[in-house]
């Protein structure tokens, strides 16, 4: 996908390209319905925000209410409010995701001149969806999570690898839908994989 782009010159400028962009037609293609349906897409141009603060200091009370949603304090726990999800990266490391792309100057002023530090990491990666009845069994293809309902749900997110491919991993609901994060240079490897893993799921199951 792209997107036009903003320029402080008087030249034109090229529009901001995903990194999957190139295989929009391809993931389409490997779409499948039905009972054992799986779907792959990208959601290019999310705005992705690595946060550091103090859990138990005042700056992380104004972070939350700026973002509207407690920042999450376990392992693989994530919070959303709106626009803004919250995954847990470590005891004083949260990542953001959100739609709107001025969250990154709303959390710098929340913070202040508080210890802690605002970074917009969006750049670095990009989102893969991947949704359907059969979407667990292709990420099983290469996981090594137990992704059963009764340990990894809905608002669960890890740092694990896909393939050979290391990703954040977010569940965002029960169809179920994932939500994937590998880096930007390894996105066009995991994508390509994800779209062979799908293919088995064309045919019919085997007795």
């Amino acid at each position: 996908m792209a997107e036009p782009t903003t320029g402080t010159g008087s030249g034109p400028v090229a529009p901001r390209t995903s990194p999957l962009a190139h295989l929009e037609d391809r993931m389409r293609a490997a779409t499948v319905t039905g009972v054992r349906g799986v779907a792959l897409t990208e959601r290019p141009f999310l705005t992705m925000v690595n946060l550091r603060v103090d859990p138990a200091s005042e700056a992380a009370d104004r972070v939350a209410k700026a973002l509207g949603t407690p920042l999450p304090r376990q392992c693989g726990h994530t919070t959303a409010s709106g626009a803004h999800a919250i995954v847990w990266l470590g005891p004083d490391e949260w990542l953001v995701l959100s739609e709107d792309t001025t969250v990154a100057a709303e959390l710098k002023e929340a913070l202040g001149a508080d210890p802690g530090s605002v970074v917009d990491v969006s750049a670095n990666r990009t989102t893969l969806e991947l949704g359907g009845p059969a979407a667990r069994q292709v990420l099983e293809k290469g996981c090594p999570l137990d992704l059963h309902p009764r340990l990894f749900g809905p608002g669960r997110a890890v740092s694990t690898t896909v393939g050979p491919v290391a990703v954040l991993l977010w569940q965002v609901d029960d169809e179920p839908t994932y939500r994937l994060f590998p880096r930007s240079s390894f996105a066009d490897y995991l994508a390509r994989w994800l779209i062979d893993a799908m293919s088995e799921y064309r045919g019919p199951e085997v007795p």
